[in-house]
């Protein structure tokens, strides 16, 4: 059953900001819901308020600002499969959405409540950690920018304040040439929590030597995390066979994970290694063709 709650509607996002204040740590934002429901049926969260954000102008779209590109906190899941922006300079992230758990829950979930639920193995933490992507924060007195890197704390804990909401998601504009692509991994095709994911973005010169590497790994440690020791590795070289091999085995061993009903720690650093492996083939394989 869920617990007793007053459930508040604002129509500005000011209004929801001042609830907020208001309230403080009694208070919990929902939009689509995917996640906070099922939370307070199990009783793991009892505000004494929530606050209805799912329908407050300006927090969902996506849009191109001063070299960014910007998703609205209230960005559906399903409405980044049909942007155009994203299928563009995103497909990483458009990739981790077409697998996203089912089409009824990406026709509810948001891109602001996957990221502040902060869930080890959220879909699309990866692609946007790949893409360098930080989160907007906004409270009564201030917004402000967080790398997202830093805005993950750990299992389920972020750097959001009870007073503030997650407005929006941006990130540079990749380069031309910028490749990008996400797998994961899961226990069947669809609806699955991923037993490890993982998302790259690779921009190489004309000599095709890396300019910009960036890999991410899911589910693999209590946060997603960079393979910051793989994308070293890659700065300044050529995309070769070897190099590709020598990236996949670092960011296997970048990944911490743990035994659990998903998948054992050895499967699933095994396996990264495998999944980095492939998403630079195709990278590689687009530098080829291009």
């Amino acid at each position: 059953m869920l617990p007793e709650f007053d459930l508040l509607q604002p129509k500005t996002i000011p209004e929801a900001l001042a609830i907020l204040a208001e309230h403080g740590a009694a208070a919990m934002p929902i939009a689509g819901g995917t996640n906070v429901v099922v939370d307070l049926r199990s009783g793991k969260h009892q505000p004494r308020v929530l606050v209805d954000v799912a329908r407050l102008p300006g927090l969902r779209g996506v849009r191109r600002e001063n070299g960014h590109l910007v998703i609205g906190g209230g960005t559906t899941i399903s409405d980044l499969l049909v942007d155009p922006l994203i299928a563009q300079h995103a497909p990483a992230l458009k990739e981790a959405a077409a697998v996203f758990a089912n089409p009824l829950i990406r026709n509810r979930a948001t891109v602001g409540g996957n990221l502040a639920d902060a869930s080890p193995a959220a879909d699309t933490a990866p692609p946007l950690l790949a893409l360098d992507a930080e989160v907007e924060l906004a409270s009564q007195g201030e917004t402000r920018r967080v790398p997202l890197v830093d805005f993950l704390v750990g299992v389920r804990k972020t750097l959001r304040r009870p007073d503030e909401l997650l407005t929006a998601v941006r990130f540079p504009v990749p380069s031309s040439g910028t490749v990008s692509h996400f797998q994961k991994v899961g226990l069947r095709r669809a609806d699955a929590i991923s037993v490890l994911s993982a998302a790259v973005a690779v921009t190489c010169d004309d000599a095709g030597r890396c300019t910009t590497a960036r890999i991410a790994l899911g589910a693999l440690a209590p946060r997603p995390l960079r393979a910051t020791a793989a994308e070293m590795l890659l700065l300044g070289e050529k995309l070769t066979p070897a190099a590709i091999a020598e990236a996949a085995r670092l960011a296997g061993e970048t990944a911490r994970p743990i035994n659990d009903i998903r998948g054992t720690a050895d499967y699933r650093r095994q396996v990264t290694e495998v999944i980095v492996r492939r998403l630079l083939d195709k990278v590689l394989s687009a530098e080829a063709s291009a």
